[in-house]
């Protein structure tokens, strides 16, 4: 079974893009790195209270000195053939709130200001008038929300967990307790660094609630944790590292909100319980409302009408990809009803329509990222049909009145754009913020294809390439991460399958199992069998893409990944050693001992291996690439971040190691400001670059390869 498009830009439909002439496409460069890294990228829209206008913002690169900045545009909703209008207004993290302002983030007045909320109104000529700040704390904001009526703002800011006003002094810090600048750590606190950061002992990232009169924020405000030690959690919300402003909502009256935390004690670097409160606002402790289930309860999203909050709830704890059920939770009698449990797929956003009638949410399926609608009466969950072609990955739903929504879509082809659907039917693109970049340069071809994997299981794959290439194409095996993840029919910035292809290269993905978007035993099934089903896919997929692609020459082949795709690399190197021509290793686990000792978020490993290392040993040596180094002989680039604390950067040390005593070609890129990822538009072109160059060197004809 496959599906075969041609991926130039989104506002074009497939059928538009089989139509290209080759000559067309012969006359457009392939996509650079340099192309990939100065990319416009679109931001998350907001709309105002009568569903006319739209602001999103637009971040941009400097392409002499990579520096980014972002502009906000308005965008009419009620003419669709307007040209958006640049604001002249400087600031982020934009919202309408339902007084009609536009609140946003930008630099308080003064000399030594930190990040505030301000408001202005928008004209829907473009206009700005009436910009005010909204807030003048003591301390930076770090994101907020308003309540619909206006009359309130929540705000979250770093402050000690002991505070109970936003003017606390908690300048002292206690992990320096000396005249030097070590820092000491209780054996009982919790993580001491996670992901990128070093904790600070006592500060968490917390929520404080204040009035507003006049636009202007009043009072020192009220903390929704309440005081320490009267019941409330002591624990990060937003979470940590990567909880925003869907961990924080009001409810519908304004007069509580609603948050998640997990707790910061000793069990926290074990436990994915957490858990939505919520706090009335009376300067008590909140009350935890899904204190029953010791899984994840995440995304509070109250219905407009007041009647009901939706969030989404895992089953099983300590296991970080469990299925994300729709739960619905009566908030007059307290009677919570699991929604979506009977559809076999994990939702990761949640939005209710104006008029309380439906909830629309997304969830991964065979690749795409497409929405639902689901019947809060019911239960019943309709997949919705809101592009041409694939659905790709739709996020950022925003649903308006009468049925419409507004939304971003993306894919392997293109960045996200903005797309308005009327009535639920299929949607028409709002915006050309990379579209005409993309436009100018070689489009790629996109095949889905599926084959019988380990178990006989269908796994599915995409072969990407560039469209109209003359002659054999080497070939890429590209491994997601996760590794509960997928290479799905999304762009993205950093793990790119058409920046790749552009180079002259057939990228081949596999959702080998363990991937995400089948059903949850699909997603289950890598659980102590890291190297076991995963590899067996990975062999059938690569011959499956190159018995169905004559194109894609089998014979000059590397493989890359990161994370769990770069452990899949130390795996390769020794299980499979003899495939490919090089291997690019980034971020990848080599020693699961080691590797258990050193990273943060334990729960991770101890579920993945059923139990610590000291418990369950000889499952963790099992999967272990360190004890195949000995079968090791193909070259490999290695790359790794000082700051990676999830896979700590000496993993990547330990690998350079073992292929320099056996004299195997091999290189490393260390980014000292990097953590797991590669965020920096320098260090971005960087990496694109000497990943190209090493892959050249072993695949290209006249490259230097031995």
């Amino acid at each position: 079974m496959t599906a075969r498009i041609r991926a130039a830009f989104p506002l074009a439909s497939a059928f538009a893009l089989l139509a290209t002439p080759l000559a067309a496409q012969d006359a457009r460069a392939p996509m650079s790195a340099e192309d990939l890294v100065t990319m416009p990228r679109l931001g998350s829209p907001t709309v105002n209270p009568e569903g006319t206008l739209a602001v999103y913002s637009v971040t941009t690169t400097d392409p002499e000195g990579y520096k980014r900045s972002g502009k906000l545009y308005l965008r009419s909703l009620a003419d669709v053939d307007s040209a958006p209008i640049e604001l002249d207004l400087e600031g982020s993290s934009a919202s309408f709130g339902n007084d009609g302002w536009l609140y946003y983030m930008a630099d308080g007045a003064g000399d030594d200001a930190t990040t505030q909320v301000w408001r202005a109104r928008i004209g829907s000529d473009g206009s700005v008038s009436n910009a005010a700040q909204v807030t003048a704390l003591p301390r930076a904001v770090n994101g907020y929300s308003v309540a619909r009526d206006g009359s309130r703002i929540a705000i979250w800011t770093d402050i000690a967990r002991s505070c109970t006003r936003i003017d606390c002094d908690d300048s002292a810090k206690k992990y320096l307790p000396g005249p030097g600048d070590g820092r000491l750590y209780e054996g009982d606190g919790g993580f001491y660094r996670h992901w990128d950061s070093w904790e600070t002992p006592g500060t968490l990232s917390r929520v404080f609630a204040f009035p507003l009169e006049n636009g202007i924020a009043t009072g020192t405000g009220t903390p929704v944790d309440g005081p320490l030690g009267v019941g409330g959690p002591n624990g990060d919300t937003p979470t940590m590292p990567f909880g925003g402003g869907e961990d924080v909502a009001w409810a519908a009256d304004g007069k509580g909100v609603f948050f998640t935390a997990r707790e910061a004690d000793a069990k926290e670097p074990y436990s994915t319980n957490l858990d939505i409160w919520f706090s009335d606002l009376s300067g008590n402790a909140p009350v935890n409302l899904t204190k029953a289930n010791e899984a994840l309860d995440a995304l509070p999203t109250p219905s407009p009408d007041g009647q009901y909050l939706a969030y989404v709830a895992m089953e099983r704890p300590t296991y970080e990809a469990d299925r994300q059920v729709i739960m619905l939770r009566d908030l007059k009698t307290g009677v919570t009803t699991p929604l979506t449990a009977s559809f076999d797929r994990s939702f990761g956003s949640i939005a209710w329509t104006p008029d309380s009638r439906w909830i629309v949410a997304s969830a991964q399926d065979v690749l795409d990222t497409p929405a639902f609608r689901i019947d809060p009466r019911t239960g019943a969950v309709e997949r919705l049909d809101l592009m041409a072609g694939n659905e790709a990955h739709i996020g950022n739903i925003v649903p308006l009145h009468g049925g419409d929504l507004l939304f971003t879509r993306d894919s392997i082809g293109a960045p996200a754009e903005l797309y308005l659907s009327r009535d639920w039917a299929q949607a028409k693109p709002l915006t050309q913020v990379a579209s005409q970049v993309v436009g100018k340069l070689a489009p790629v071809v996109v095949e889905r294809f599926s084959f019988k994997g380990a178990n006989g299981n269908t796994v599915w794959g995409q072969i990407t390439k560039l469209d109209g290439y003359d002659g054999k194409m080497p070939a890429i095996l590209y491994v997601h991460g996760g590794p509960q993840g997928s290479f799905n029919d999304g762009w993205s910035s950093r793990w790119n399958p058409r920046v790749v292809a552009s180079q002259g290269y057939a990228v081949i993905s596999v959702d080998f199992h363990g991937s995400t978007g089948y059903g949850q035993a699909f997603t289950d099934a890598i659980r102590n069998d890291w190297g076991g089903k995963p590899l067996e896919d990975l062999q059938l997929g690569l011959a499956a893409a190159l018995e169905r692609d004559k194109q894609i020459d089998g014979t000059r082949a590397c493989a890359m990944g990161a994370s769990y795709g770069g452990y899949m690399m130390n795996w390769i190197a020794g299980k499979w050693p003899d495939r490919f021509d090089c291997l690019v290793q980034h971020d990848g686990l080599f020693d699961m001992r080691s590797f258990y000792y050193t990273t943060e978020e334990l729960w991770f490993p101890k579920w993945e291996f059923g139990g610590n290392y000291a418990e369950n040993s000889e499952e963790y040596e099992r999967w272990n690439p360190v004890n195949h180094v000995d079968k090791w002989q193909t070259p490999m680039l290695v790359i790794a971040g000082e700051k990676d604390f999830r896979v700590p950067y000496t993993q990547g040390l330990a690998s350079f190691t073992a292929l320099q005593e056996r004299n195997i070609p091999s290189q490393l890129l260390v980014f000292p400001s990097e953590n797991h990822w590669v965020l920096g538009a320098k260090n971005s072109l960087q990496w694109h670059n000497t990943v190209f160059a090493w892959l050249d060197r072993w695949l290209k004809p006249d490259g230097a390869g031995e």
